[in-house]
Parts: structure tokens; C-alpha cells; sequence
């Protein structure tokens, strides 16, 4: 299925969704679709289209169907909440983010709402390259006895090209498409169990990482901007140079993305420094972070 497409069945599935809204407030208000037409200056014809799912709406036609529903535009592109859990989300908008993950964490222990079978045998590690994402992950999945992904190849596999094609012909947007289904694609196939390895970015797509840490158990590998820099120069990768060939920049650089993702990195169900560590101490803690259920204990 080309993005194309994928994208012209999200918009129909959209409007859809906002004429069956239309509808339901229109009926909570006791409206009928010519006084709404009336009250909101728009035609009964365009309205009828809106609710068929039809309709090419703007943002001064919502604006103008959602003032003669005495609500807002928000309340007409949101489901409206069951009064208990309007109560629960003004309670949860007043916590701050590393608040509102304990909550969540809170409420998925007390009410055993899992989001997915299997999650805690399927890891997946998070963090900057020279982390030792890779190197790590083999060897784990080694131990467990489950198979070893890398989520950029899965995602290339996912769109028939390398991942320079797919940002090129399809952008982020694009790109984060792939990246969903991969991750809903792998979490399916090994439900048994996997690790994997995922982009440094992922935790800035607030809908994608929320998906990955509903099907994975997240292990951020953290260390220091200096050492993320050492490591993928070593591999080879010289890209953290400057074309003067100086590395002060590309250290600030990193620096300056770990300050911002901090807080998401961290969001992780376990936190493994691999800082000034050998990689047989990098491992061990690795080992004692993840759940061990189902591992193969090796000597």
C-alpha cells in the first residue's frame, strides 16, 4: 500500500470520525441540522455533507458549527469525557510530566491495565548512538534466546528502500509511518520475546514512543556526551566532525540533544550508565535491569 494512499485513508477515516461528532452534539443539544444550519450560518447542504463525512471543512466553518453548539473546537474534535473521567483528567492535567508517568505507571499496576500481552519479554533499548545499543542488545538476546532487530532495518524492510529513500520521497511524516508499523509488525511477530534497538530519536514522536513502551520494555543506555562521541568516531563514523575536522561542536551538539531528551530517555522502565564501564560490567547491569523471566542463565 503506497503513502498515498495510506494517507487519503486517513483523511476520509477523519472525516468520518468529525461528521459522526457533529452528529452526536448536534442530538445532545437537541438540534435539528436546520437550526444548527441557522444558528451557525452555514447551509443545511454543506452540514449534511459534514455528517456524511463528506464534507471539505475549514477551520472558520468548525469554528462557526462548534459556536452554535455553545462548545469548542476542542470539544468538537475530542470524544466527550464520562463525567468521572473528566474529574480524572482535571486532576491528571495538573501533574507535571514525570508525574503524569507515575500516574500511568500507578494506575496500569492497581487495575492491571497492561498494554500488551508478553511486553516485558520483548526489550527494547533506547538512547543516543555509542550508547552500545547494538553491541549490547545482540549479546542479551543471546542470553534470553530470542532474536536480535534493529528497528531501522525493520523499517526499511517495512518500506521496499534504505532509509535515506524513505525521507527523501516520503519525509519524517513518512518515515515515522513506517516506523509504527514495524513496531506493531515485530511486537506481533515475537510475542515470545525480542530486543531491539531503536533510533535515538524515537522518544521525541510522543505517539510513537507511547506505542513502543506499550508493547516493549524500554532500557534507556545512557553515558556521557564524550564517550557517545568516542565510540562512533571509533565505529568509523565521522560524522561528529565538522569539516574543519574539529569535534567541539559536534560534543556541544550532543550535549544539547541529551539536555532536550533527557526527560524522555528517561521515561524508560530501567536506566543502564554504561559510562566508564567495561562491556562484561555494561552486560551485568544490563542482565539485572530486565525482567528474567523466561531467560536462559549462562556461565
Amino acid at each position: 500500500m503506497s503513502v498515498a494512499t495510506d494517507i487519503e485513508q486517513d483523511s476520509k477515516a477523519t472525516l468520518a470520525d468529525l461528521g459522526n461528532r457533529v452528529r452526536a452534539w448536534r442530538a445532545r443539544r437537541g438540534m435539528t441540522r436546520k437550526a444548527l444550519a441557522a444558528d451557525s450560518g452555514l447551509s443545511e447542504r454543506f452540514l449534511a455533507d459534514v455528517e456524511g463525512g463528506k464534507g471539505n471543512v475549514s477551520i472558520n466553518s468548525l469554528e462557526a458549527t462548534a459556536r452554535a453548539l455553545n462548545i469548542t473546537v476542542i470539544d468538537l474534535l475530542q470524544d466527550a469525557p464520562r463525567p468521572a473521567l473528566a474529574r480524572a483528567q482535571s486532576l491528571l492535567a495538573r501533574l507535571d510530566d514525570s508525574q503524569l508517568d507515575q500516574a500511568c505507571s500507578f494506575l496500569g499496576s492497581t487495575f492491571a491495565l497492561s498494554d500488551a500481552q508478553g511486553r516485558e519479554q520483548r526489550i527494547a533499548l533506547i538512547g543516543l548512538r555509542g550508547a552500545g545499543k547494538s553491541t549490547l542488545g545482540m549479546q542479551l538476546a543471546a542470553v534470553h534466546g530470542v532474536p536480535f532487530i534493529e528497528l531501522d532495518r525493520e523499517i526499511e524492510r517495512e518500506a521496499g528502500t534504505s532509509m535515506n529513500e524513505i525521507l527523501l520521497l516520503h519525509g519524517q511524516a513518512g518515515y515515522r509511518r513506517y516506523e509504527r508499523r514495524a513496531l506493531l509488525r515485530i511486537a506481533e511477530e515475537h510475542a515470545q520475546g525480542v530486543v531491539i534497538t531503536t533510533g535515538g530519536s524515537i522518544v521525541s514522536e510522543r505517539e510513537t514512543f507511547d506505542m513502543l513502551q506499550s508493547h516493549f520494555y524500554c532500557v534507556w543506555l545512557k553515558t556521557s556526551p564524550e564517550e557517545h562521541m568516542a565510540r562512533v568516531v571509533a565505529q568509523g563514523d565521522m560524522r561528529p566532525f565538522d569539516s574543519t575536522g574539529a569535534s567541539h561542536e559536534a560534543l556541544d551538539d550532543i550535549r544539547r540533544i541529551l539536555a532536550s531528551r533527557e526527560a524522555l530517555y528517561a521515561r524508560a522502565d530501567a536506566v543502564v550508565d554504561t559510562a566508564a564501564r567495561t562491556l562484561i560490567q555494561s552486560m551485568t547491569d544490563l542482565r539485572r535491569a530486565v525482567p528474567h523471566k523466561n531467560a536462559i542463565e549462562t556461565t
